[in-house]
């Protein structure tokens, strides 16, 4: 706490007839304070013009009320709504989020912890790449997305059981061979993603990755997958799918006439659903807003329950499937 903020204080106790804890207290947890000493305390700090050091306040409570959370990066809008779903559940309950950028950088997630860790009250990190060492550490609070981790609770979207039912759609239009446009490497979620779509499809998939989560990979595989027999493909996120949507209009490739497409996330949050595609529904703002109070549980002494949350996604059927020529 700065010097000059602590003097103040005092001078808020003392005018108050106070003790500087109880003051502090007053203008911090004022839940713990009875009503009369609260309103002198307050009418003091009113009168000397003092306003609350945040400093003070992580003092006082051992709170900063300033939350971190981890990203990959900011170009993919999966994580962006992901993020405005954090930050409204932040503010509601009185907090401020900070986002900072791994690069989807092991060593960069584990840089940010350590620089972080004594200035936040918790972290929440999306699909973070770094071991699960990293995320329990002690006297850390973390709460991962779209990753699990033994021992830290998280909450995880279930893509693979979208993609499920995904690969069951494409079998039943009676695709036989379909391509998977996999994530980046080392993603957690990604072979996972794989699974659930082999299990469902019943058939055979060929997977091309691991790719990064970008347009440009997503133009620079259609040729290889053209060229594949595949008659379906289904791309990890939506920027992979618009490269590839991209590409294959530049090739004179049908969809879906030629080949059936779809995309793993959300398409109509990002305003991108043209023509409307076969997609999954993925509520990001939810797992966002679930994460960040699942965090002030941690915070706060109460361990989540269930410890591990799952938030379903919904097929949707569009444009851009249809049967086999």
């Amino acid at each position: 706490m700065r010097e000059d903020a602590m003097a103040r204080l005092a001078d808020v106790a003392r005018k108050a007839g106070v003790s500087v804890a109880t003051a502090s207290r007053a203008l911090v947890r004022p839940e713990m304070v009875a009503e009369r000493t609260r309103q002198r305390v307050r009418d003091a700090a009113i009168e000397l013009g003092f306003r609350y050091h945040p400093s003070a306040q992580a003092l006082a409570t051992g709170r900063t009320r300033l939350l971190a959370m981890i990203v990959p990066d900011l170009a993919n809008p999966f994580y962006a709504t992901i993020i405005a779903g954090a930050q409204r559940a932040a503010e509601e309950a009185g907090n401020d989020l900070l986002v900072v950028v791994s690069d989807e950088s092991p060593e960069r997630e584990r840089t940010l912890i350590d620089r972080l860790r004594n200035r936040v009250d918790g972290f929440v990190a999306i699909a973070p790449r770094g071991p699960a060492s990293l995320f329990t550490l002690p006297d850390v609070p973390m709460v991962l997305v779209d990753r699990r981790a033994r021992g830290v609770p998280s909450v995880v979207i279930d893509t693979p059981g979208g993609l499920h039912e995904m690969g069951a759609h494409l079998a039943g239009l009676g695709h036989r061979r379909i391509a998977y446009l996999g994530g980046p490497r080392g993603s957690w979620a990604d072979p996972r993603r794989l699974d659930g779509l082999r299990n469902g499809s019943g058939h055979e998939v060929v997977a091309f990755g691991p790719l990064p989560p970008t347009f440009e990979a997503g133009n620079r595989i259609a040729d290889e997958l053209v060229a594949s027999g595949c008659t379906a493909a289904v791309a990890y996120n939506s920027a992979l799918f618009m490269g590839l949507m991209y590409r294959l209009a530049t090739l004179g490739v049908k969809v879906p006439e030629q080949l059936s497409v779809c995309c793993a996330d959300d398409l109509a949050e990002f305003g991108l659903a043209v023509p409307e595609a076969t997609t999954l529904h993925v509520p990001t703002e939810d797992a966002g807003a679930s994460a960040v109070r699942t965090l002030l549980g941690v915070v706060d002494g109460r361990p989540p329950e269930p410890r591990h949350r799952s938030v379903p996604v919904e097929l949707v059927i569009g444009a851009t499937t249809a049967a086999p020529a």
